[in-house]
């Protein structure tokens, strides 16, 4: 009896899946692009509220869910998010003193040489150390949030213009 269930339930599922595809081409042939169906399928998933803590801890969420990102890599997170703007990253050596301060804060055993180096390394924008850190940031919130919830989190932008966190700043708490 359950393998009839079974087969019932999987030619069901068939079924659906055939209907949205279907669909998703009839929505193609009206001119929307993928990005766009796709959006269509997320629209019910609202953003979740994002707390930064007086120690610089990352949470999501009303259950506080904590981000773990390496002191440097949220370093740069915190410094994007105190720059609703963006950043253009050749304008990184700019913000080379605030990104150090803020790593001071973040650090817990103070600015070695290495660590000075790294803060160096990561607002020079002929190197690709920046590109590591929004790299390692996205991947975290992918991991937590998924492929399209994740976009309002991480640091984005097209190719010579600021790049920057979209999340509405409404849903940033500084504690």
């Amino acid at each position: 009896m359950k393998n009839t269930n079974d087969n019932e339930k999987n030619n069901l599922c068939n079924a659906l899946v055939q209907e949205l595809k279907d669909m998703v081409q009839k929505l193609k042939d009206c001119g929307l692009s993928e990005k766009e169906i796709t959006s269509l399928m997320h629209t019910e998933q609202p953003l979740l509220k994002l707390t930064v803590s007086w120690n610089y801890r990352i949470y999501l969420g009303e259950e506080h869910k904590e981000v773990h990102l390496e002191p440097l890599v949220k370093s740069v997170y915190i410094l994007f998010l105190k720059h609703p703007e963006g950043i253009v990253f050749k304008n990184l050596p700019e913000y080379r003193q605030e990104l150090t301060k803020i790593y001071s804060e973040i650090r817990p055993y103070g600015l070695t040489d290495r660590a000075i180096q790294s803060i160096e390394d990561v607002t020079n924008p002929l190197l690709n150390s920046i590109n590591e850190k929004c790299a390692r940031i996205r991947k975290t919130f992918v991991s937590l949030l998924g492929s399209y919830l994740s976009e309002s989190y991480y640091i984005k932008g097209k190719r010579g213009e600021a790049k920057k966190i979209s999340l509405p700043r409404d849903l940033v708490v500084w504690e």
